[in-house]
């Protein structure tokens, strides 16, 4: 059994200076907790450590999939375990740096073996309405009916599909969780004001710009004409817009802005909801301050083998 480190937060409020320190460090390895940074190409858009920036310190889970490819938290632990089972072989400390909270906690905790999407089953969803899904949903299963909205097509019909599946009941079933690696977390976030750190957001975005994201997301979208709008993901989305016609470069400009402030204040909301977190505000503390600190706590914890 070996320790690892989370090093999880809003996007922009430092954890890249703040892993990268750690690594080099401890001789730790990073695994990159991002869902956007998975795939090839997206790469100003999604502020992806270059080759340059990573010291050389090894990085996994970037560039990883197509942007045609659906990538689940799935795929990712699968992954991902593989690479904490052989980096226990050698020994290795690892970091798990990120703001997809989903992604963190498969790592983590683990994630419940569920069966794979059913099409048949799936055709046959797609003549019924929401409303009458959501029925359905609430008479085999009371407990997921409460806990998923019930304009949430796509979650309701995956809970529906579980139950029929398998004969049992999706609110127990995904509460099962299951780890297929030996590693135990500490987990700490980063945080900074938020006028602080909505100032990093804009000052960000307008480094993207200067960086070349228009160009990449010309160029993506001449390559992935459909998929790239699937993915949704922030500073994509908004500069189709603008190369659509259908919003001027100010403005989708600003969108990009304002949906970077509104994601990092749903990253925060994430994480500030698990009590298994240490937290360190970025705003009042250096980088080398928080390092350290989370290095005594590391070296401290003893395991049980």
């Amino acid at each position: 059994m070996l320790k690892g480190i989370v090093i999880a937060g809003p996007t922009a409020v430092g954890k890249t200076g703040i892993s990268l320190k750690l690594a080099k460090i401890l001789g730790a390895e990073i695994i990159s907790a991002d869902s956007a940074q998975v795939y090839r190409g997206l790469d100003i858009g999604t502020a992806k450590i270059t080759a340059e920036e990573r010291k050389g310190i090894p990085h996994h889970m970037i560039d990883i999939a197509e942007p045609t490819e659906k990538y689940s938290v799935g795929a990712y632990l699968n992954a991902v375990s593989g690479i904490l089972r052989e980096k226990e072989k050698e020994g290795k400390p690892v970091l798990v740096v990120g703001g997809t909270g989903l992604y963190i906690d498969a790592v983590t905790e683990g994630l419940a073996e569920l069966p794979p999407g059913d099409p048949e089953l799936r055709a046959s969803f797609s003549t019924v309405g929401t409303e009458g899904l959501y029925r359905q949903l609430s008479e085999k299963d009371p407990e997921a009916a409460r806990l998923i909205h019930p304009n949430n097509r796509k979650r309701i019909v995956r809970a529906l599909e579980v139950c029929l599946l398998t004969g049992n009941l999706f609110s127990v079933l995904s509460r099962q969780n299951v780890k297929k690696h030996r590693y135990v977390f500490q987990k700490y976030a980063l945080k900074m004001e938020r006028p602080a750190l909505y100032g990093r957001i804009e000052a960000r975005v307008d480094r993207m710009l200067t960086e070349g994201l228009i160009e990449e997301a010309r160029g993506l979208y001449k390559k992935y004409p459909f998929t790239l709008r699937e993915l949704n993901v922030i500073g994509y989305s908004e500069m189709l817009d603008y190369l659509d016609g259908l919003l001027p470069l100010k403005e989708a400009v600003a969108k990009i802005k304002k949906n970077s402030r509104h994601y990092a204040k749903r990253q925060f909301t994430w994480f500030k909801n698990d009590p298994g977190y240490g937290w360190y505000d970025c705003g009042r503390l250096k980088e080398e301050e928080i390092a350290e600190d989370i290095l005594k706590k590391f070296e401290n914890v003893k395991l049980d083998t």
